[in-house]
């Protein structure tokens, strides 16, 4: 059975039981991480959710959409579920965006040819459609305040038009109580409008014990936000007053030549290693390696890194902002990212008190076992039939 509701500008169908839904799939294209490797993750999920806590779920025909000149669908990595429809247009990825961010054309349906109940942007912006439930993800909203920290479309189009996109979006998904609570006080989106789906825990298992030596690890894009500047102050203070402190190894993708340059110079020469990009299994095996992780961001929306660390069973030195906090809990040290010294110092008391690092893994471990995919797949199922239902009440509401 279908039902149709009428509005005077648009006609919503949908089907009560099963929902049609289509989410933007390009981050996760080439290199997953971050936003990518949330996208994909709560793809699988999604795919292979059966139940709601005990209760069988209603159908679900997912459908990934994709648009790139280059990059193809089919060589994603990790590959998308076979229980999953795909669609793959080659249509440039900046030329797309920016039709869509800035004019709203074209619909989704108009590129693809088939209707959806929700479209689901993994970003802040609107994916275009003609009726279907839009649904955005917001990670967090740094680019608002430190545009200066962004690059390319991020900074030309989401400080200047999320207000807008936000207020039109039929539901907001964000990753963290934290993100949420910004969302409603700076996009004054109603608190029932947006949905929390945490990060999940990966499937590693915990490592035996931590190594002998090991290195300092962090684990993110070398941009400003991370706060890479500090974190090598920091390390920089440390190694001059402890020289047999572990090396620092610095895992992903990005960073600026001043930054590289300071590691060939005294005190960091020789200490600072950076791998680039990793896949899952070589990231895993650092991670095992690890005496402690390191993540002063300056703000993060959840902070993926920590809860891999806390998986594995490796203490954490965090930041005391953002979502960090709500992520990490009494499983690491908090500290001030912008005091130096804190960062220092903290390093150095998880690195030579035994008894603090142990805790800080028993924790961890306990507290990792929290977050998992499938849960944060539940709720954004009820996100998605919470917006459809939004959506019909609106378009037959007269105007």
């Amino acid at each position: 059975m279908r039902i149709a509701t009428a509005g005077r500008t648009a006609t919503v169908w949908y089907d009560p039981v099963r929902m049609r839904v289509m989410i933007d799939y390009r981050p996760a294209l080439r290199r997953p991480t971050g936003v990518g490797a949330f996208v994909h993750q709560l793809v699988t999920a999604l795919a292979g959710l059966e139940c709601d806590g005990t209760a069988p779920l209603d159908p679900l025909e997912l459908t990934v959409f994709s648009a790139s000149w280059k990059d193809r669908l089919e060589h994603a990595e990790p590959p998308v579920s076979a229980a999953v429809r795909t669609i793959d247009r080659r249509i440039p990825v900046r030329l797309l965006n920016l039709a869509w961010h800035r004019a709203g054309w074209p619909p989704v349906e108009a590129i693809v040819g088939r209707q959806f109940d929700v479209v689901h942007s993994p970003h802040p912006l609107l994916v275009p459609s003609r009726s279907a439930a839009q649904v955005i993800t917001i990670h967090d909203l740094d680019f608002l305040d430190n545009p200066d920290r962004t690059t390319g479309e991020v900074r030309r189009d989401y400080p200047a038009l999320v207000r807008r996109h936000a207020a039109r979006a039929a539901h907001v998904v964000v990753p963290s109580r934290h993100t949420a609570t910004e969302v409603e006080r700076r996009l004054h989106v109603p608190p029932e409008a947006i949905s929390v789906c945490p990060n999940g825990a990966p499937d590693w298992p915990a490592r035996d014990a931590p190594p002998a030596v090991g290195h300092v690890l962090f684990v993110g894009t070398l941009e400003p936000r991370k706060n890479i500047a500090g974190l090598l102050d920091a390390y920089a203070r440390l190694v001059t007053r402890a020289p047999g402190v572990p090396d620092l190894v610095l895992a992903g993708g990005g960073g600026a030549d001043d930054w590289l340059e300071r590691t060939a110079r005294p005190p960091l020469a020789g200490r600072v290693r950076r791998t680039g990009y990793l896949d899952t299994p070589a990231l895993r095996a650092l991670f095992a390696g690890a005496r402690v992780l390191v993540l002063p961001s300056l703000d993060e929306g959840f902070g993926l890194p920590a809860l891999e660390a806390m998986t594995v069973g490796v203490p954490v030195v965090a930041s005391n902002r953002g979502a960090l906090p709500e992520v990490v809990g009494d499983a690491g040290v908090l500290v001030d990212p912008t005091d130096t010294t804190a960062i220092a110092d903290a390093l150095e008391r998880v690195l030579t008190d035994d008894a603090l690092a142990a805790g800080c893994t028993a924790r961890g471990l306990r507290r990792a076992r929290a977050f998992n995919w499938q849960a944060s797949a539940r709720s954004l199922r009820r996100a998605y039939r919470t917006a459809i239902e939004g959506r019909t009440q609106r378009a037959g509401t007269p105007a």
